[in-house]
């Protein structure tokens, strides 16, 4: 693959993986833009990876805790502040995984990535997160994430399968519905979507690792890379902005680029 795309590639990654704007989605179309193939499941993984680098450096002190929580959750010892994460982390993690194997036993996978289905997830999932950002109360905070709304937002988070959902973008719907003000939203939006990012991208390097060239990993190399770094500009980016402005901008982006993929793939 030609250096401009996989660099193209990296940065569309990099920058809509952490705006509710679906990632997938722009993946998916990247190639209808640029008159060329589709790049195939296996780079889409490798720049998700390199988005998985940036928000595992930003939260680090979360991960910290979360990896250091694993043998006190081996213990039993549940009530360790980091135990609890790293379990609240797995059992929201648990409802993706069934949901994924599902699409990939049915062969769901392949025909979810059409122009119509991403319009239409772009345009109803981007109305309902401006909806529940809207409606939602900001009674919680990360810190108080339960057993109870762990389940939810897995719940939540296993819908972004359908490309054009924003795995980010309905995870944070969900705890906006849930009470959760939009920093934390966020925050556990992307820490939920460490494991999420680890299921899928192992799943796919078991199915398709081996069979791969010298030149496809070369690609896949550089486009982690530039995914990373990207990403994480736009990780901080994000952040920032969070404390001053809504996901309504990200919602009017949603709704235009839906209805124009809906009218091309309908005309």
């Amino acid at each position: 693959m030609a250096l401009y795309h996989l660099i193209l590639l990296a940065v569309v990654q990099g920058i809509t993986e952490f705006l509710p704007i679906s990632s997938s989605g722009h993946l998916i179309l990247l190639p209808n833009a640029l008159g060329t193939e589709d790049q195939g499941q296996f780079l889409d993984v490798a720049v998700h990876v390199g988005t998985l680098g940036a928000v595992v450096l930003y939260f680090w002190k979360d991960v910290r805790l979360a990896l250091l929580g694993i043998p006190k959750l081996a213990r039993g010892e549940r009530e360790d502040a980091g135990a609890k994460l790293s379990l609240l982390l797995i059992i929201a993690t648990i409802p993706v995984i069934i949901f994924g194997v599902f699409l990939a036993v049915t062969g769901l996978n392949d025909a979810l990535r059409s122009m119509a289905v991403i319009g239409w997830t772009m345009l109803g999932f981007g109305i309902l997160l401006w909806w529940m950002d809207q409606r939602g109360q900001e009674v919680k905070t990360a810190e108080k994430w339960s057993m109870r709304d762990a389940i939810i937002m897995g719940l939540w988070q296993a819908i972004a399968l359908i490309p054009g959902t924003s795995r980010s973008g309905i995870t944070i719907t969900g705890a906006r519905a849930l009470g959760y003000d939009r920093e934390s939203s966020a925050r556990l939006a992307m820490l939920m979507s460490i494991p999420a990012i680890i299921a899928s991208g192992g799943y796919l390097l078991m199915d398709t690792g081996l069979e791969l060239s010298g030149p496809e990993i070369r690609d896949a190399l550089i486009a982690t890379a530039f995914a990373f770094l990207s990403a994480l500009l736009a990780l901080k980016l994000m952040m920032r902005l969070l404390q001053s402005v809504s996901f309504t901008p990200y919602v009017i982006y949603r709704v235009i680029l839906g209805l124009i993929l809906l009218f091309v793939a309908y005309t």
